[in-house]
């Protein structure tokens, strides 16, 4: 069932049990298909790959806005930010734990023989790809710079 098929079945749900957090959600995933497949001009359908970092860009949007919001102390308007990622969090594959990202950092750094902050970018680059959904950008950064310093 391709990602749009599953947002049109939650959005049913959802405007059934009336639930409006979990309707913005969806309509915002919907949306951001149907610009996506517009942008293409084909009106083919996307590739599963970007499906997931459509919604990973998504997400990783509502949580700096929560960010964002708390820092200016409207937990108010966060709230409804974080409501939004864990519902579109969903349609994501799920995601591996801090030491499974390191682990294989550490097999990506042995592998290219890195040996300090200038390779950065090749370990990034393979451990990114290699966990494309699985992990976010910022998380595999972290990791990676704590392993090469």
């Amino acid at each position: 069932m391709s990602l749009q098929d599953q947002v049109m079945t939650e959005m049913k749900t959802a405007m059934k049990a009336k639930d409006k957090v979990a309707l913005e959600s969806l309509r915002a995933i919907k949306s951001a298909l149907l610009l996506m497949q517009t942008e293409n001009g084909s009106g083919e359908a996307i590739s599963e790959d970007a499906e997931i970092q459509l919604v990973q860009k998504l997400v990783k949007q509502r949580k700096d806005s929560a960010a964002i919001f708390i820092e200016q102390g409207r937990e108010d308007l966060a709230v409804p930010e974080l409501e939004q990622v864990a519902i579109i969090e969903k349609f994501l594959p799920e995601q591996l734990s801090e030491e499974e990202i390191e682990k294989v950092v550490v097999q990506t750094i042995e592998a290219t023989g890195a040996a300090g902050m200038k390779d950065m970018g090749k370990v990034m680059g393979m451990v990114s790809k290699e966990l494309a959904g699985q992990a976010d950008g910022k998380t595999i950064s972290m990791i990676v710079k704590k392993k090469l310093a």
